[in-house]
C-alpha cells in the first residue's frame, strides 16, 4: 500500500499468519475478522472499539492543519499530478490497521477475509451496510474496478500487486482475488489496504455534462465512502473536509471514538518557515517538527510559556518502523555505476560535524536499511543468515562475510582530512584522479560533476556543507531545489543525478521490497527503486523474504539483504531520530494514552470546542 494511505504515513504490509473466526455458521467458518503477523490478535470477535480511543469523544470543532507544496487533483488512484492531502478522509480500504498492535488489521469496508492454506487466493466479504456518500451500496464491482484501475494507473501499485492474477465477483458481497504464486502470505492483507472508489461515479458524467475520466487529474470534488466529504477548496492553496452526518460506518467497532472533528482544513505553504509562523500565531492547530535547531530554540514564544501550546517528544510511531533516510545516487547515470565512487561519496559526508553544528546533536546516523528495528543486521552473519549468504557467495561482495558495515566517522579536522584522503583513494581505484583542484576521469578527462535535486530549502542546510566538503577534493556537486510538482515529476521519471529520500519499513517487509530494490522496477517509471538497483543477489533475497515459510526464515533473509545492500554502497546513509517532535495548541485534545505504535492524529483526537 502506498505511504499516503497508511494511518501512520508509513507503508503497512500485513501478513495473515494468525486470525480469528468471523462467525459461527458453517458457511462463515473460513472468514476472519482480522489478521496478525506476530502472536494472536488482541481484539476478539464482537469487540466494541479499539482500546486507545475515547469512545465518548465529543464530535465537533474545526481542525486547522498545514502542509507544504501544492495540489492539482483529487483523483486518489492516479500516479500523475499532485494529489490533495487528506483524501484518506473521504476514501476507505477493505481492512483497517490497529494502532496498538505491531501488524494487525480488522474489517472496515469488508467484514472479513478468507483464504486457503496455500494462500492461492483471498476472498473479501463486504459489509452489507457499507455505502457511498450518495447512499448506494459498496459492491464487488466497485472493488474490482478499483483494483483494475489501481494497477492500470499506478506503476508503483502495479508492481505491488503484480502477483494478483485477477479479481472476480463470487457472491453478492464477495470478491475473490486469485494469485499467480502460492504461499505469499502477505497478499491477502496488502489487498486489504486497497483504496476503493465508486465505479458508478467515475463512469458517470460531471457537472459540466462530460463523462468523467479516472485516467486524468480532476478538481471536481470526488465522492467516497469515508467519514468526510470535500466541502470547499481553493486550487493548490486550501482544502476543507466536513464530517458527514450520514456516514454509514460511524458506529462500527473500528471507527468508534474516531473522526471527531466537524471539519478539517489544510492550508498549503511554499515555505516551511512561513508555515511555522502560521502555527506560532495560532492559525494552525498542530505541528510536527522536523528541524532540530527550531525544536531547540524556536519555541520560546508566549503561548508555549503559558501552556497554551504543548510540546511533546513521543516514540510511538517509530517503535515498529524501520527508517532509511539517505542521499541516493542514480546508478542510471554512468558516474555512479562504480561502487567505489559511491563509497567515496559517503566519506565526504561528515555527519558528526553537521549533527553538532546544525542539529544540536539531536540525530543518530543510520547504518541499516531497517534502522532502529530488530530486522537490522549487526555483527557478522551467523546461523541461517550465514547459510543464505553462502548460497549467494559468488554474487555478493566478500566483505559481507568479514566486516560489519560501518559509516565513516568524522567530527574533528583530523578525522575529516583522513576521510577525504580515503575518498580520493577510492576515486583513484575507480579511475578518477585529482588534478589540480578537479576530480577527473583518468580516461576521458571529464570532471566529476553532478546535481543533487531537493524538494525543500530546509534540506539545504545539510546538503550545502556536504557539497562544500566534496569541493575540497575536486568533486563538482551542485544543489538544486525545485517546487513540489517539478520534483515529483522528475523523480517519477528518474530525471535526476542524486536525491534525498526516506523509505519507511514495517516489521513485515514484503512485496514492496521488489519495488524498492528489485531489477524489475529499474525501468518502471514511478517505482521507488530510486537508486536503480539491479542485482541478482538482491532479487533472490527479495523472493526469499516474500515467500518465507516462517518468521525465522523471513528475518534471516531480511538481514542478509540488509548486508548486501549496505556492502554495495547504493546510498549515502543520513540520520534520523527514534522519536517524533510534536506541538499543538490547547484547542485540540488527545487521549490520555496515545496508541502504542502511532500518534493517532487526527483520528482519535478531538476539539476542545466540541460538545
Amino acid at each position: 500500500m502506498a505511504v499516503a494511505w497508511s494511518k501512520r504515513s508509513l507503508l503497512v504490509a500485513l501478513v495473515a499468519l494468525i486470525s480469528l473466526p468471523l462467525g459461527v455458521s458453517a458457511q462463515d467458518q473460513n472468514f476472519r475478522i482480522g489478521s496478525s503477523t506476530i502472536g494472536e490478535l488482541k481484539y476478539q470477535p464482537g469487540f466494541k472499539h479499539f482500546d486507545y480511543v475515547n469512545p465518548d469523544a465529543p464530535k465537533g470543532g474545526n481542525l486547522r492543519l498545514s502542509t507544504s507544496g501544492t495540489f492539482d487533483t483529487f483523483n486518489p488512484l492516479l500516479a500523475k499530478g499532485e494529489a490533495a492531502i487528506g483524501l484518506a478522509l473521504s476514501f476507505e480500504t477493505l481492512l483497517k490497521s490497529a494502532d496498538d498492535e505491531v501488524l494487525s488489521s480488522y474489517g472496515l469496508l469488508a467484514e472479513g477475509v478468507s483464504y486457503p492454506d496455500d494462500v492461492s487466493s483471498a476472498t473479501f466479504r463486504l459489509r452489507v451496510e457499507a455505502k457511498w456518500a450518495d447512499g448506494r451500496p459498496v459492491t464487488p464491482e466497485d472493488v474490482i474496478f478499483s483494483f483494475d484501475k489501481t494497477k492500470e494507473l499506478s506503476p508503483l501499485q502495479a508492481n505491488y500487486y503484480k502477483h494478483v492474477a485477477k479479481a472476480e465477483k463470487v457472491g453478492d458481497r464477495d470478491v475473490k482475488f486469485t494469485f499467480d504464486e502460492k504461499h505469499n502470505k502477505e497478499l491477502p492483507n496488502i489487498l486489504g489496504q486497497l483504496v476503493v472508489v465508486p465505479k458508478h461515479w467515475w463512469e458517470g458524467t460531471g457537472p459540466d455534462g462530460k463523462p468523467r475520466d479516472i485516467s486524468k487529474t480532476t478538481l471536481e470534488p470526488v465522492m467516497g465512502s469515508g467519514p468526510y466529504k470535500i466541502a470547499a477548496f481553493s486550487a493548490g492553496s486550501t482544502i476543507r473536509y466536513e464530517l458527514r452526518d450520514d456516514y454509514w460506518g460511524k458506529d462500527i467497532n473500528v471507527n468508534v471514538g474516531q473522526n471527531n472533528f466537524r471539519s478539517v482544513t489544510y492550508t498549503y505553504f511554499g515555505d516551511r518557515d512561513v508555515e511555522f509562523e502560521a502555527f506560532r500565531s495560532g492559525n494552525v492547530d498542530y505541528w510536527q517538527e522536523t528541524q532540530a535547531s527550531r525544536w531547540a530554540t524556536g519555541y520560546d514564544f508566549p503561548a508555549v510559556m503559558e501552556g497554551r501550546v504543548k510540546k511533546e517528544e513521543v516514540p510511538n510511531p517509530l517503535r515498529a518502523t524501520g527508517i532509511l533516510q539517505a542521499l541516493v545516487p542514480n546508478m542510471r547515470r554512468d558516474v555512479f555505476k562504480d561502487e567505489r565512487v559511491r563509497e567515496a561519496l559517503n566519506y565526504g559526508f561528515d555527519f558528526e560535524e553537521l549533527n553538532r553544528t546544525v542539529a544540536f546533536n539531536s540525530y543518530k546516523r543510520i547504518d541499516s536499511y531497517f534502522w532502529n528495528t530488530e530486522l537490522a543486521a549487526s555483527g557478522l552473519p551467523q546461523g541461517r543468515e550465514l547459510e543464505i549468504l553462502q548460497g549467494l557467495k559468488d554474487k555478493v561482495p566478500p566483505e559481507v562475510f568479514t566486516a560489519p558495515y560501518s559509516n565513516p566517522v568524522g567530527g574533528d579536522p583530523q578525522k575529516s582530512r583522513d576521510n577525504l584522503r580515503k575518498a580520493i583513494a577510492l576515486f583513484k581505484e575507480a579511475g578518477w584522479n585529482l588534478k589540480g583542484n578537479r576530480m577527473v576521469n583518468a580516461k576521458t578527462g571529464q570532471p566529476m560533476s553532478f546535481e543533487i535535486l531537493l524538494s525543500s530549502p530546509m534540506l539545504e542546510r545539510w546538503v550545502v556543507p556536504y557539497v562544500n566538503n566534496l569541493k575540497k577534493i575536486g568533486v563538482d556537486a551542485r544543489v538544486r531545489t525545485v517546487d513540489a510538482s517539478q520534483y515529483t515529476n522528475r523523480v517519477r521519471s528518474f530525471d535526476y543525478d542524486m536525491i534525498w529520500n526516506v523509505w519507511a519499513e514495517t516489521m513485515n517487509p514484503g512485496n514492496e521490497q521488489a519495488d524498492y530494490w528489485g531489477s524489475g522496477s529499474v525501468a518502471q517509471q514511478g517505482s521507488r527503486n530510486y537508486a536503480g538497483i539491479a542485482n541478482p543477489a538482491v532479487d533472490a533475497l527479495v523472493r526469499m523474504i516474500i515467500f518465507a515459510p516462517n518468521r525465522d526464515e523471513q528475518v534471516a533473509a531480511i538481514k542478509a539483504m540488509d548486508r548486501v545492500l549496505l556492502a554495495n554502497h547504493y546510498v549515502i546513509p543520513l540520520f534520523y531520530r527514534d522519536t517524533y517532535w510534536i506541538a499543538y495548541w490547547n484547542t485540540v485534545t488527545r487521549p490520555a494514552e496515545l496508541p502504542a505504535y502511532a500518534l493517532g492524529f487526527p483520528d482519535v483526537w478531538w476539539s476542545k470546542d466540541a460538545k
